[in-house]
Formats: structure tokens, sequence, C-alpha cells
């Protein structure tokens, strides 16, 4: 079955991936020169949200849940961003259930200097994503969007003439370990082709010991600031689907840590189940 992220869109690790990456852009919008947004695994752009009963109702259905907009206003900057974000994009396309993806996200955070390349392997789901996103995909000197293997693609991207750049990988993990390999390898071809880029890797936390080892072997073969951001609604070692998300930072941006350490702990507040779980910001070492 191929993957199709309809199925989950808008859960916990969703807003947990969305509010990192545009942190993310947020700190490389400090500076006036351009840069590349690179995204290997596209997606769609925009899904609708069913019910109360689907994944979304623990996840960016928490926006809407009566009582919890307070949480949102009063929380960190990086919060507010969020929610104001998505609830722009509801009200520019008039569909008030709307849950924008990352390629969406991305292209409305973009200024005029700014460009995208949004890569998605199924070319169903990439003529959604080039109708998703209307006028952006039509000027394809600012966003651009390829259709095939974002892991082997990116290097036809590298490195950007701007020399500044986020490069996002996020695969399905259908085949867990092999997209964990080839996560780690995209990583290390980003950098050794772009070594001032920010990489950043969404994954999905199952099963620790092989999160570890992973982390480990991604810390042990960069000699720059590796920072790991996980966010969890249950033990690390229960025995549901998703017990947490996790996004990896390589060459994070300055005071990223120090910024994650403010709001991630107050969206575990925001989307807490009751179930345990937590909020981790630590960086890495081999």
């Amino acid at each position: 079955m191929k993957y199709r992220h309809v199925h989950h869109a808008g859960n916990f690790a969703d807003v947990h991936k969305h509010i990192t990456l545009l942190a993310l852009l947020a700190a490389l919008k400090r500076k006036d020169k351009g840069f590349l947004y690179l995204e290997t695994h596209a997606g769609r752009g925009t899904y609708p949200l069913g019910g109360s009963s689907g994944e979304s109702a623990t996840g960016i259905g928490r926006l809407d849940a009566p009582g919890a907009a307070a949480g949102w206003r009063s929380g960190a900057p990086e919060l507010r961003n969020y929610a104001d974000r998505v609830r722009q994009l509801r009200r520019e396309r008039g569909e008030p259930r709307l849950c924008p993806g990352s390629p969406l996200l991305a292209a409305s955070e973009l200024r005029p200097q700014d460009r995208a390349v949004l890569i998605e392997r199924q070319p169903a789901e990439a003529r959604a994503l080039e109708k998703a996103l209307g006028a952006c995909a039509a000027d394809s000197q600012r966003v651009r969007i390829e259709t095939g293997d974002g892991f082997a693609l990116l290097r036809a991207w590298l490195p950007p003439p701007e020399r500044r750049g986020l490069i996002f990988i996020d695969p399905p993990y259908e085949e867990s370990r092999q997209d964990f390999e080839r996560a780690r390898q995209a990583a290390a071809e980003a950098l050794r082709r772009f070594p001032t880029g920010v990489v950043a890797i969404w994954y999905p936390i199952k099963d620790e010991r092989d999160t570890l080892a992973w982390q480990a072997a991604l810390a042990g073969e960069h000699g720059c600031e590796v920072l790991a951001a996980e966010l969890s609604l249950y033990p690390r070692d229960s025995r549901v689907a998703l017990n947490g998300s996790g996004m990896i930072v390589l060459n994070p941006p300055y005071q990223l840590a120090e910024r994650m350490q403010d709001w991630l702990p107050q969206l575990h507040a925001c989307l807490d189940l009751g179930h345990g779980g937590g909020a981790d910001v630590r960086r890495l070492s081999a």
C-alpha cells in the first residue's frame, strides 16, 4: 500500500513538525539575503479534515476545540504564529477545515528573494500540490515542483547559489528501517555538498532503542551541531502506533534550542492526552 499523508494529516506529529518548520524559516528570514527551501517528500500541500474522530482531533483539531484557543493565544510566539498562519490560510481559501501541509506553509513564508524546490514521488500528489500552490507554482523561478525520488534529486539542487538554505527531509517511513537509513544518507550528502546549510529531518518515535542508535549514527558522522527536539504523547515504550514525533536539526540557527525549550513544553500542554509522554530538547553527541 502506497503511503498517503491524508490518512495522518493534522495529527500531533504534523503540528510539532510544522511549528518547527515555521520557526526554522523565521530564523532564516532574520537576514535579508535570500535562501533556498528544499523539501524531499512534499505531499499534496492541502488536506481536508474529516470529523472529530480522526487523528487530527488530537493535533490541529485542538486549535478549534472549545476552551483550547486561549492556550494557543497566550503561548510562545512560535505557537501563536502557527495558529495564526493556519487560520489565515483557511480564511484565504474559504475552507474552515483545511489542514495545510508543509509546502503550503513554507510557500506562504517566502519573500521575493527566496526560492523553494518541492519534490514529490507520486505524480498525482505532485499535480495536487501544483494546484494547491496556485499562483506560487506558476512562477517556476521561485517555486519549482519536481516529480521523483526526493532522496536522489536533492543533490542536483545543492549547493544553492544563495549559499543559504533549509533542506527538509520527511519520508513516509513506510519501510521504516530503510527510510531511516536513507534519511541519514541524504543528510550526509546534503552537508557534503552544502556544509553551511540547515538540514531538518522529521522521524517517528516508536522503538526507543532504534531511535537512539540512529541518532548516534547521525551525530557521529558530522562535525556540526546536531539538535534533537521530541514531543511524545505516550511513554516511549508504549505499544501504540506512534508514541512521539521527533525533529533532528543539523546546523541549527542561533538560539533555536533555547526557543524550543520554551515553546515545546507549552505545545505538549496544549496537546496532552493524559497518557504521559513529554517534551525534550537536547544536543546530540556521537
